[in-house]
């Protein structure tokens, strides 16, 4: 193979004269142009993956073609119509292979033209017939020019379809990509029952399933592709299905007529790569806005008669059919079907809910409300790709969102940062508990990811040149400049949200709106879920944020917004559930309720229902976390859910997942630090740190870079004394190991406090810091 020659790419030029790698068109033709895959005879019973890459289709044994020829084709009486677009009846037919229709009398001929041995245009020697398309019998024969290479010859099942032809013809010649099988030529042949000369399209063989074949053995529980049929490769067909769609389009194309009997997937045995799937049968294919040609399409592939009739057919009834395509494929897959057990699905289930979410808008009623392009989609469907293939496997797949600027702010409340001396002088040090760090919602309000600019907006260079400035600074610039546009909107909600000028930032979404001319950019929704948060309505964030999801199920940032949503909610109602019990005991010691009052069902109790949504909360920042390792504010709320849960070691081991080259590396690291010494709350009580989590936590501390990596400052004092006071506690609290130590322990202690008090910035806090140092330190009687 001949390597391919584009800046960058190091694929290869396969025999299809494309790049696997890129998909481009070769810049000079290949050696080999014509494919002799499938020519060599394999084992029809063995196929057997090949590959465990997560985001590509398993390479699989495919049989020779020739054990694929049909002994007997016959067309099925219940698919046979009347070509006569006049008839009466077109139901009308006898039962035979041939003849005139009973309604209207027009001749035709359901039986294959070509027979086997049959010599086309003196170049294709016929094998026999093996397939059936929507428009015609596919014939396998050998190219007898070139080393005998299978090509396949379609025709029409009926000759009152030629027209069809025609038109298949015409859309076919000027159609070059990887993912459309390729013609090669247009030949004609006696008919062989009636002697007509009819037309033959000679195409390239694919070596591959029908996607149809492997939906139904994968529903069956056979392995069609050598291994269980997963989402990740219902989403890789998609991705290249989509593809093609595009390329359509782009030429003002319809394809019409999609549906798993029209797709290929291709074994994969002679690295194929972009080119695994192949769109075959075009015989549908339509110019766009052409109203005028038979309709041909598929229910309920196909969108509905009243919108053909208002819109006819668009590029957005072409995404209608790859959504039910996508919705086909996956209710065979072992995900759906459970066939290889049930925790898999378990672990990647917010992945197959983002798959289902690309599905349910590509199938909305409402095409206005489907996908905008086919290359619209699948930058949705590639980030859920990658988000349901790092679920499976827990390896993260970052890639820059094209819709949303990632952030630096870390959603932490401090949990990451050495406490302030404030810490020490606003409160009495003992039994402090551990705050869990969870940020308020207005604060949540302004540190989430913001959408970019669009690069229409006339704002947008402006935006973009200003895109770390002082907000109030690029408010002025915006000002100066006389810009009204939908983005210089979005721009001043945002900083009346920053100002907690929250009346400001609903009077911008409110003008954003009006320049947007309606309600239906995703973008209004997103700044209204960050307004709902600002106002603390985080009931009503949730529903935006979850409009979002819908419209965006490839992006990671509404699933942390639902995340902190969830997460907010379940905490709120774990407070309420612990207050109900509480006073459920209470009251049933006073003898006051009656048996029916006290009665709950399990199901409506508090505490279900806020498991229930840290359950959601978590799965969630898991998703957004396994997916990409640089959106530490995800790590920290998994890290908050397992601490509401009591689960000290659980958090830590999630904190260190932080990576050493994330910003955010040093605040996990000094977080993990205040969670092995902190004194948590659970269920039944408080949770305090035992000797071995505070020689771990002394143990980190010292490893932790502070104070620009010198041995002492300020913070480190600072966090010592924090380790030192939980020692000092447990210690008191009759820990097994740390009880005899207590003189050594106060020591310790009391030259932290001391130490606190050099920071002091006023007498008084000093004053109140030595006596900290002298009510801790050891009794003494010298």
């Amino acid at each position: 193979m001949t390597a391919c020659t584009r800046p960058g790419c190091d694929g290869t030029i396969d025999e299809t004269g494309f790049c696997d790698t890129c998909g481009h068109r070769a810049e000079a033709p290949p050696a080999a142009a014509v494919s002799s895959a499938g020519s060599s005879s394999t084992s029809t019973g063995s196929r057997r993956s090949r590959t465990s890459d997560p985001l590509s289709l398993p390479v699989f044994d495919f049989p020779d073609p020739t054990s694929r020829i049909l002994t007997d084709p016959q067309v099925p009486v219940r698919v046979r119509r009347c070509g006569n677009p006049e008839c009466p009846d077109p139901t009308a037919l006898p039962a035979q292979g041939a003849g005139f229709c009973l309604a209207c009398g027009t001749a035709f001929s359901f039986l294959p033209s070509l027979e086997p041995g049959d010599l086309v245009a003196d170049q294709y020697l016929v094998v026999g017939c093996f397939a059936r398309g929507g428009l015609g019998w596919i014939y396998l024969a050998k190219d007898t020019h070139l080393d005998d290479n299978p090509v396949v010859l379609k025709g029409l099942i009926d000759v009152a379809d030629e027209d069809l032809a025609t038109a298949e013809r015409q859309a076919l010649t000027t159609i070059s990509h990887p993912n459309i099988v390729r013609i090669f030529n247009f030949v004609s042949h006696p008919d062989a029952h009636t002697g007509v000369s009819r037309t033959y399209i000679v195409m390239e063989y694919v070596d591959g399933l029908v996607l149809n074949e492997v939906a139904e053995q994968s529903r069956h529980g056979t392995l069609p592709l050598g291994e269980p049929l997963r989402t990740e490769h219902v989403i890789a067909v998609g991705l290249q299905v989509l593809a093609a769609l595009d390329y359509l389009h782009e030429r003002g194309l319809l394809y019409c007529d999609l549906k798993p009997d029209n797709v290929i997937v291709r074994s994969g045995r002679q690295g194929e790569r972009g080119n695994r799937v192949k769109l075959i049968d075009l015989g549908a294919v339509r110019r766009i806005g052409d109203r005028s040609g038979k309709i041909v399409g598929t229910r309920p592939f196909q969108v509905s008669e009243a919108e053909i009739a208002e819109r006819g057919l668009t590029v957005q009834s072409d995404l209608h059919t790859a959504g039910e395509l996508l919705r086909r494929l996956y209710s065979a897959t072992a995900d759906r079907t459970g066939q290889y057990g049930v925790a898999d699905r378990h672990r990647v289930e917010v992945g197959l809910e983002s798959f289902r979410r690309v599905c349910t808008r590509a199938l909305d009623g409402d095409p206005d409300r489907r996908f905008a392009s086919a290359a619209d989609m699948a930058d949705q469907l590639r980030g859920v790709l990658r988000e349901v293939a790092s679920l499976r496997d827990g390896q993260p797949r970052p890639e820059p969102s094209t819709l949303f600027v990632h952030t630096a702010t870390l959603l932490d409340d401090g949990l990451g940062a050495v406490p302030p001396l404030r810490r020490w002088v606003d409160a009495l040090p003992e039994d402090v508990v551990l705050d869990h760090g969870r940020p308020a919602p207005d604060v949540v309000a302004i540190g989430l990811p913001v959408p970019r600019a669009t690069a229409d907006d006339p704002a947008a260079d402006v935006l973009a040149a200003a895109d770390a400035e002082d907000p109030q600074r690029l408010l002025d610039r915006l000002e100066t400049a006389g810009l009204r546009t939908p983005e210089t909107a979005f721009v001043r909600c945002r900083a009346g949200l920053a100002a907690r000028d929250l009346d400001a930032a609903v009077e911008s979404l409110r003008q954003a709106r009006a320049l947007l001319g309606g309600d239906r950019d995703w973008r209004l929704r997103w700044h209204e879920g960050l307004i709902a948060l600002a106002d603390d309505d985080v009931a009503e964030a949730e529903e935006a944020f979850d409009a979002v999801y819908a419209e965006l199920p490839g992006e990671d940032a509404p699933k942390l917004a639902l995340a902190y949503c969830a997460e907010h909610e379940g905490l709120r109602m774990t407070a309420e559930g612990l207050h109900t019990k509480a006073e459920g005991v209470r009251t049933k010691a006073e003898g006051v309720r009656t048996k029916a009052e006290g009665r709950r069902t399990e199901d409506d109790s508090p505490l279900v229902k806020a498991e229930r949504l840290l359950t959601r909360a978590e799965a969630l920042y898991r998703a957004v976390w396994r997916r990409d390792r640089s959106v530490v504010s995800a790590v920290f709320g998994l890290a908050r859910v397992r601490l509401a849960r009591g689960d000290r070691a659980g958090a830590v081991e999630l904190l260190d997942e932080t990576p050493p080259v994330s910003r955010h590396y040093d605040a996990a690291r000094i977080a993990a630090v205040r969670v092995l010494s902190g004194l948590l709350t659970r269920p039944g009580g408080l949770d305090r740190p035992n000797a071995a989590d505070l020689a771990a936590a002394t143990d980190r501390l010292a490893k932790l870079y502070l104070d620009g990596g010198a041995p002492t400052g300020q913070s480190r004092v600072r966090l010592e004394a924090v380790v030192q006071e939980a020692e000092l506690a447990a210690s008191l609290a009759g820990d097994e190991v740390l009880r005899h130590w207590e003189e050594a322990l106060r020591e310790r202690l009391e030259r932290s406090y001391r130490a606190l008090a050099r920071q002091a910035d006023t007498r008084a806090e000093r004053s109140h810091l030595v006596d900290l140092a002298n009510r801790y330190r050891p009794v003494t009687f010298r």
